[in-house]
């Protein structure tokens, strides 16, 4: 049930705080106190577009906050605890929409931010907001399946099933797009093969391509690179006055200078190693030079290869050796398909079949429950509609067989007669707009008896009726208040009466502006209440005694 409803800055309401009590709940007001206001803000717990035209104040933001207490929280922590949002402890879910004046809107639920679809997918699971646009939905067919499934407790069965189907249109779609495919590349299947032949008989190997430009760099300047290591070779051994001799020079003279020059080691030993040093490099530039030779043809060959490379890298738009490979791997399996064509086909076919049977045979049940539902649902609309003026209503929920869609095999749709020898028709065709409240009215009460349902808001459920008729609504609402906890915004003194708890929106004027204002009313309030909707006024003594009787028939 909803405990405590907060309102700040939001249109006419600069704060508003309400404390609803558990069964009927009824609020009343004249036209324009302010009571629509409040079914705005408290839209926008429900994940409704945020307008920044509604912020009373522009320097300050607008707050909508809800405290929701659940008997049994269990469902709606796992729901929490499925969309990462915070669980409550003591079954309380604080609700908390924020519109700022730059436009931003944020959500929260337990203080803690989440995102507007999960705010709108915790909201309806914990109040169910019934309003005159609501009734309109009666007549649309995606409203009148709803109704069905949930008669029927087809939500499991149904989300089993939209997961099967899901599954088929993922098959099918592969089918169609692997037939398109291998018909393209039939087509092209030549010129496929040809490509791929210029891949291939290139034998690429990953990382050729940094090597060859490697070697192409050395070879282009061999001349230059012999050039330096002869007169390395030159400086270190074979030169007039080369190192190596000059070292050994060197030596002999510290090996005379030994107790001289008194070093550990002697200097004519660290010349030694010196030597052997010299001696060694020596060896490797020789090596070296004796290993690369200035081939022009190996040159040309390593040049023709790394030319060949950069041409199908242009061609394919691409730029290394392990991109073309993909390239060759990719058309390969092109042309892999193609030959395997007729087993590739029958395989994705055998497996849409296989979803699509699946699918149906899951279809068929929903399907099953749903021609149950309609049946029962039909019977006791007619019976529950009776006592709301409604004696002569003829009732038929036609379910019949369609293609297979996202929603099952079936398609439904409401049928009524209101009148002796008139046809069944369908209900936006043949409903007042009373009718058509009366209808809702039933319906919600027959969800109410067969479901969980959360707490309902009714907005003005009761337009287009009086009298006895009203009455009996209001009784109804009553009668749903006992299981569940009940909103009723209405004009009707009979329905007003019926409430457990009566609040009353006013308005109230300040120096400077216009403040809307709601109160709890007190049981001679509500007789001065109930007078003035009866008469128009609160004080007329006969009114006030209507008022009063109204309020003994609880």
């Amino acid at each position: 049930m909803i405990e405590s409803l907060h309102i700040s800055n939001y249109a006419l309401i600069d704060s508003l705080d309400i404390d609803f009590g558990d069964g009927f709940n009824t609020i009343t007001g004249e036209t324009g106190a302010g009571k629509s206001i409040m079914l705005g803000a408290l839209s926008l717990l429900m994940g409704g577009r945020a307008d920044t035209k509604v912020i009373r104040d522009a320097t300050k933001k607008s707050v909508i906050e809800a405290v929701f207490a659940v008997e049994s929280p269990d469902a709606i922590n796992a729901y929490c605890a499925d969309g990462d949002m915070e669980q409550s402890s003591d079954g309380r879910f604080i609700l908390r929409r924020e519109l700022s004046p730059s436009g931003r809107s944020r959500a929260f639920v337990n203080d803690s931010p989440v995102n507007l679809t999960q705010l709108q997918g915790l909201a309806i699971r914990l109040v169910d907001i019934h309003s005159q646009h609501q009734s309109q939905l009666l007549a649309t067919p995606g409203y009148q399946l709803g109704i069905i499934d949930a008669l029927a407790g087809n939500e499991s069965d149904l989300a089993d099933y939209r997961r099967a189907y899901e599954a088929y249109r993922r098959a099918r779609k592969a089918l169609v797009e692997t037939r398109e495919a291998i018909e393209k590349d039939r087509a092209e299947a030549d010129y496929v093969a040809f490509l791929y032949g210029e891949l291939d008989r290139m034998r690429f190997v990953p990382g050729e391509q940094e090597d060859l430009e490697h070697e192409r760099d050395l070879l282009s300047n061999m001349t230059d690179i012999k050039m330096a290591l002869h007169e390395a070779v030159e400086s270190l051994t074979d030169g007039v006055h080369n190192a190596l001799s000059l070292l050994d020079r060197a030596s002999g003279c510290c090996q005379e200078l030994d107790g001289v020059v008194d070093e550990d080691p002697p200097l004519s030993e660290r010349l030694d190693q010196a030597i052997i040093e010299v001696r060694d490099i020596a060896e490797t530039l020789v090596a070296a030079d004796n290993r690369l030779s200035a081939d022009p043809a190996q040159l040309e060959s390593v040049e023709d290869r790394l030319n060949s490379i950069y041409d199908l890298q242009r061609k394919h738009r691409v730029d290394s050796v392990e991109k073309l490979i993909e390239i060759r791997d990719s058309l390969a399996l092109r042309l892999k398909s193609v030959n395997d064509s007729a087993g590739t086909l029958a395989a994705l076919k055998d497996e849409m079949e296989r979803q699509r049977d699946r699918s149906m045979k899951l279809a068929g049940k929903v399907s099953d429950r749903r021609q149950e539902a309609a049946r029962l649902f039909a019977a006791e609309l007619k019976e529950t509609a009776l006592p709301l003026g409604m004696k002569n209503l003829q009732c038929e929920i036609a379910v019949r067989p369609v293609q297979m869609t996202m929603n099952g095999i079936d398609d439904v749709e409401f049928l009524f007669a209101f009148n002796k020898n008139q046809p069944l028709m369908p209900v936006g065709g043949s409903a007042s707009g009373g009718e058509i409240s009366r209808l809702m009215l039933s319906i919600k009460s027959i969800i109410a008896r067969k479901m969980q349902l959360p707490s309902i808001i009714f907005d003005e459920v009761d337009t287009g009726v009086s009298g006895d008729v009203a009455n009996r609504m209001g009784q109804m609402m009553a009668d749903i208040a006992s299981r569940i906890q009940v909103i009723a915004i209405t004009h009707l003194p009979q329905v007003a009466a019926k409430g457990s708890q009566h609040y009353k929106v006013y308005k109230e004027d300040s120096a400077d502006s216009t403040n809307t204002r709601i109160r709890r009313l007190t049981d001679q309030e509500r007789i001065g209440e109930l007078a003035l909707m009866l008469s128009g006024s609160a004080d007329e003594a006969t009114a006030r005694a209507n008022a009063q009787t109204l309020l003994n028939r609880k």
